[in-house]
């Protein structure tokens, strides 16, 4: 094919780097053997993986990772439009056609005549006309596979989306502090072997539920708070774990206070 017509403005090399993506995926399709055997559904847990590899190189801010993860995540697009196309149900251009016209008609404030100066009114916008488009529920858009965590921030913005929120922070606030106090009722007892299992769990449950709504209100993801600190508490105890090799002890074999010692070397280095 004549490629003559792509011109050198940023534009025309983006078009010609997917089309030649494009035919890299034609050739592999037809002559790779890995390639050949791959399905919807073999790629599935694959591209999981590489969205969470994607995710972590945000959260570390390493830009040549992340230029890396999002062409390892652009191919995964590639290939699911190719597999589609020998199926004759849909090709590539069916599917950035698609969701330029969803992304035309979701904004009617940009397209249209509808008016939207704040981001909570087009998130409004947004979940009403998903019903419009024929979802029963505003919740229905959330996907049952999230992580638990994700899925509750996802469920509380599109509720809010619909207009069922709290005014403040502060009454999420009191309610966070009541969801405290009655997953501590559950465990406020002298035999611990009376304490209800399903109830404790369903309580602590309701607690996380009111926090991530308190960290919505304040603008704090959190899921990435929470890897935040599970890569900073990684850091520490890896650093715990090196230091006493080079002194010559053994975790095991060490206190408590012992290993306080390197904790907190480790959280002042």
């Amino acid at each position: 094919m004549d490629k003559t017509f792509f011109d050198d403005t940023p534009r025309g090399r983006q078009l010609q780097a997917f089309d030649r993506l494009l035919d890299v995926m034609d050739d592999l399709r037809e002559k790779c053997p890995w390639d050949r055997k791959q399905t919807l559904e073999s790629l599935r847990h694959l591209t999981i993986e590489e969205t969470y590899e994607l995710s972590d190189a945000i959260l570390k801010q390493d830009m040549p990772e992340i230029k890396k993860e999002i062409g390892d995540l652009m191919l995964h697009m590639v290939f699911y439009a190719k597999i589609a196309s020998e199926q004759k149900a849909f090709d590539m251009a069916d599917v950035l056609n698609s969701l330029c016209e969803k992304l035309i008609f979701r904004h009617p404030h940009i397209y249209g005549d509808v008016t939207a100066d704040t981001e909570e009114e087009v998130k409004k916008n947004w979940e009403q006309l998903k019903l419009k488009e024929g979802n029963k529920s505003v919740l229905g858009g959330v996907p049952s596979s999230l992580p638990a965590l994700v899925k509750a921030m996802r469920i509380q913005e599109k509720a809010r989306g619909a207009g069922f929120d709290w005014d403040d922070k502060s009454q999420v606030w009191e309610k966070v502090q009541e969801e405290l106090g009655e997953f501590e009722q559950e465990f406020n007892v002298q035999d611990i072997t009376t304490i209800d299992k399903q109830r404790a769990t369903a309580e602590f449950g309701d607690l996380l539920f009111s926090l991530i709504n308190f960290a919505r209100f304040v603008d704090i993801n959190p899921e990435e708070a929470l890897e935040r600190t599970n890569l900073k508490f990684i850091d520490r105890f890896q650093y715990l774990e090196t230091e006493a090799t080079k002194d010559g002890k053994k975790l095991q074999d060490m206190s408590l206070e012992e290993m306080d010692f390197y904790w907190n070397k480790a959280k002042n280095k």
